[in-house]
């Protein structure tokens, strides 16, 4: 039986398995620390049943106005992990904790070459709402789509109207 918990400062020596994947994104220490005290509710992990982390979704809330908004940071599942839903599953805990805040939206930004992560987004029920050229650094650098999904709160859905020019990231608000 998988185990839906908040990450705790322990997890941080239990979780590199999980960042293996070429496409996730690899933060140091004090990054993941500075989500931790200022984010903690929206730091969770799936644990296995032997302690395993299986995966986890880290994020914040920001914006102010209309913009305030939900961030999803990073999901990822190990690879032995994944197609069981726990990524669906952490996502509905970040959505859901969204929503007790009174966020608009909750976004979050992929990779353009990852289909099977765009994939699983609009399943949720996210929607591109933007490009943003050269947002991941590498060589090549890389596109990120910018993909939102409305809350309860955004009645009108509007911050899911897309926009139709891409932007940089220094564009980024």
């Amino acid at each position: 039986m998988t185990t839906l918990r908040p990450f705790r400062c322990e997890d941080m020596f239990k979780f590199n398995h999980v960042n293996l994947d070429p496409l996730t994104e690899t933060y140091g220490l004090s990054f993941y620390l500075q989500y931790l005290a200022h984010w903690p509710e929206y730091f969770q992990v799936a644990e296995s049943p032997s302690n395993t982390i299986m995966g986890y979704i880290m994020g914040k809330a920001e914006g102010v106005g209309d913009n305030w908004h939900g961030h999803v940071t990073a999901l990822t599942v190990a690879p032995e992990y994944r197609r069981l839903g726990l990524a669906n599953q952490l996502m509905d805990i970040l959505e859901d904790i969204s929503e007790k805040k009174s966020c608009y939206f909750v976004d979050l930004f992929v990779r353009v070459s990852n289909a099977v992560a765009i994939t699983m987004y609009t399943q949720l029920g996210y929607c591109v709402y933007r490009t943003v050229l050269q947002y991941y650094s590498g060589n090549p650098e890389e596109d990120a789509y910018d993909m939102r999904k409305a809350l309860s709160r955004d009645i009108a859905r509007k911050s899911m109207v897309p926009l139709k020019e891409p932007v940089r990231p220094d564009d980024l608000d």
